[in-house]
């Protein structure tokens, strides 16, 4: 698949790595695409990666990865052009930045606030209750970390699935996207586990049942 990756932060080079390591096509969206840091990413990343700035990055590719902060969403969506028919994968989380709590409530999400700007666009939530510590390594103890995703298109959830699959996580079809209300939530649970709580990055939800 042709996959762009809007950001080069943790979410997006953990990301980009497994995937094209997997066979994907990547491509690095980013404000300097030039810089050491990227270049390195990219050699990191392998033959299948490559860089260029954000915007021609989210024009050239059909999947469009957000993997950049959220007080910039609207700005980068608008950046790039027209986005009919493409998968979008929301990975963002609408973080305070004491990092107390969420900046929406319960009565919206980031995944439907970037759907409404995006509104030609197939918006799935997920990649954003887990740490980028798990995307690079999501097996503890021979279990994989479930990775819980959520939209209105069956065909871009399809995608989606096969994406975590191929990242080797265990893939829970959280419903529609509304329900990124949840996943956002569940992701600041996390991060407060993680932050204040002291379990750190090496942990990851998953989901058992009988």
């Amino acid at each position: 698949m042709q996959i762009a990756i809007l950001g080069t932060g943790r979410v997006g080079s953990a990301l980009g790595i497994r995937w094209a390591t997997h066979g994907h096509q990547v491509t690095y969206g980013a404000q300097q695409p030039d810089s050491e840091e990227v270049r390195k990413l990219v050699e990191k990343s392998g033959p299948n990666a490559t860089a260029t700035t954000v915007s021609d990055a989210g024009a050239s590719s059909q999947i469009v990865v957000l993997a950049i902060p959220w007080n910039v969403t609207k700005e980068v969506l608008d950046s790039i052009g027209p986005l009919d028919g493409k998968l979008l994968i929301d990975c963002i989380n609408p973080i305070k930045g004491d990092f107390s709590g969420l900046e929406l409530g319960d009565a919206t999400s980031a995944a439907e606030e970037i759907a409404a700007w995006a509104p030609d666009a197939k918006v799935v939530k997920a990649f954003n209750t887990v740490s980028d510590a798990s995307m690079v390594n999501p097996v503890y103890d021979g279990q994989k970390a479930s990775m819980f995703y959520c939209g209105d298109d069956e065909e871009a959830k399809a995608t989606v699935k096969q994406l975590t699959e191929d990242v080797d996580m265990e893939p829970v079809d959280a419903g529609s996207l509304k329900n990124a209300r949840y996943l956002e939530s569940l992701a600041m649970l996390y991060i407060h586990l993680a932050i204040f709580g002291g379990w750190g990055a090496e942990c990851a939800f998953r989901m058992v049942k009988r």
